[in-house]
C-alpha cells in the first residue's frame, strides 16, 4: 500500500480577501497546507522566512506586481508558481510563463480547476524522477541531463532551468529523432489532458533560448509544421 504525500506547503498571495478566502478554503479542503499574503512585499517576506512548496501568485497585486514577485521568486532558486490573470491579460500571461511560472488559471475562474492545476504542479515536481521511465542520465547535442540530482549542463556549463523545462528537455532528450505534438508535451510533460497550448510554446521558447546556439536559428529543438516538436542532435549518441 502507497504511502500518501505529505501535505503541501502553499502561499496563496492575492489582495482581494473574498478570492483569497476561497481559494485557501478549497487547498485546505484538498488536505494542503496554506498561508496568505495580501500583496508582494508580505509575499517576499514569506517566501524568505519558510520556502513554501508552491505558490499561487496573482498578477495585480499593491506594492510589487505579480510579474516582479515572479522574478524574484525564481532568482531565488526553482519554486513552483501559478499565476492568477484576468482574462484579458495575455501578454502578462506570456510574460509570467518566460519568467518561469508553471501555469497560469484565468479569472474568474473554477476553484476545483485551480485544486487540479496545484496537484498537478505538485504531482510533477514532487515524482519527476519516478515519471520518466529509462536511464537516470541522458546525453544529446552536447547536453548531460542527470535526472536523479536535477542538474543539466551543455558543453560543460550548467544550464539555470525551471522545473518546467527541466522535464521538457529530459522528455525531448529521452526520445531523440521523434516529433512531438503539442498537445502530446501537454499530456506527456505537464501531466494536464486540458489546457491553453501557448504554455508549451512559451517554454519551448525559453528552452531554446538557453541550449541553442543560435535561438532563432534552431539546430536541437526543431519545428515539425503541422506536428510541433522534434529533438535532433546530429552526429552523436544519445548515451555516454
Amino acid at each position: 500500500m502507497s504511502t500518501p504525500p505529505p501535505p503541501a506547503r502553499i502561499l496563496v498571495v492575492d489582495d482581494d480577501p473574498t478570492v483569497a478566502e476561497v481559494v485557501t478554503g478549497y487547498l485546505h479542503r484538498a488536505g494542503h497546507a496554506v498561508e496568505h499574503a495580501a500583496d508582494g512585499p508580505a509575499a517576499l517576506a514569506r517566501v524568505a522566512r519558510e520556502r513554501p512548496d508552491l505558490v499561487v501568485l496573482d498578477l495585480m497585486l499593491p506594492g510589487i506586481d505579480g510579474l516582479e514577485v515572479c522574478r524574484r521568486l525564481r532568482a531565488d532558486g526553482p519554486l513552483p508558481v501559478i499565476m492568477l490573470t484576468a482574462r484579458g491579460d495575455e501578454d502578462d500571461r506570456i510574460t509570467g510563463l518566460e519568467l518561469g511560472a508553471d501555469d497560469y488559471v484565468t479569472k474568474p475562474f473554477s476553484p476545483r480547476e485551480l485544486v487540479l492545476r496545484v496537484e498537478s504542479v505538485l504531482r510533477r515536481s514532487r515524482t519527476a524522477v519516478a515519471a520518466e521511465p529509462g536511464r537516470a542520465v541522458l546525453y544529446g547535442g552536447g547536453i548531460r541531463l542527470d535526472r536523479e540530482t536535477r542538474q543539466a549542463s551543455r558543453n560543460g556549463e550548467v544550464l539555470a532551468l525551471t522545473l518546467r523545462e527541466f522535464d521538457l528537455l529530459a522528455h525531448f532528450l529521452a526520445r531523440p529523432g521523434r516529433a512531438h505534438g503539442r498537445e502530446e508535451l501537454m499530456r506527456e510533460v505537464w501531466g494536464w489532458d486540458f489546457g491553453d497550448l501557448s504554455t508549451v510554446t512559451v517554454h519551448v521558447r525559453r528552452l531554446r533560448a538557453k541550449i541553442e546556439d543560435d535561438p532563432a536559428a534552431p539546430r536541437l529543438i526543431r519545428t515539425v509544421w503541422g506536428v510541433g516538436y522534434r529533438f535532433d542532435a546530429p552526429g552523436e549518441e544519445t548515451t555516454p
